[in-house]
C-alpha cells in the first residue's frame, strides 16, 4: 500500500489544521493506520492511531486536542489538530500495517508502510 501524508501548514498557537493520509493499493478497511510526528533532533513519536476496527488511541501530549478517523470508502484516514502548540512542530507521517499490532501499534517498528510526511510548524 501506498500511503501520502498532507494538509502540513504554518499556524499560529491556538489554530487548528487537518492532516489526511491517502492510501492506494492493499484493502484499506483492514490496514491499522498510525500518526507519528518527529521534531529536529529528536526521535520520531507516537501521537495517534485509528485501527480497522474503528478504534482510537491518542499519545497523551495530544489527547483531547487530537481527533484521528478514517473513511474507509475514500481510502483516506484525518487527524484534525486543535489548539495547536509550538511544541507540536514536527513533520507527521502516517502509517499502515495489515498485521495485528494491537499491543505494539504505538510503536514505529510496528508499521510496514509509510507515507512522505508533512511539516507542521506552529508559531508562538
Amino acid at each position: 500500500v501506498q500511503l501520502q501524508a498532507s494538509g502540513g501548514g504554518l499556524v499560529q498557537a491556538g489554530a487548528s489544521l487537518t492532516l489526511s493520509c491517502a492510501a492506494s493499493g492493499g484493502t484499506f478497511r483492514r490496514y491499522t493506520v498510525g500518526w507519528f510526528r518527529q521534531a529536529p533532533g529528536k526521535e520520531r513519536e507516537f501521537v495517534s492511531v485509528v485501527r480497522w476496527t474503528g478504534s482510537t488511541s491518542y499519545a497523551d501530549s495530544v489527547k483531547g486536542r487530537f481527533t484521528v478517523s478514517r473513511d474507509n470508502a475514500k481510502n483516506m484516514v484525518y487527524l484534525r489538530m486543535n489548539s495547536l502548540k509550538p511544541e507540536d512542530t514536527a513533520v507527521y507521517y502516517c502509517a499502515a500495517s495489515s498485521r495485528s499490532i494491537y499491543s505494539t501499534d504505538a510503536s514505529a517498528g510496528a508499521y510496514d508502510y509509510w507515507g512522505q510526511g508533512t511539516q507542521v510548524t506552529v508559531s508562538s
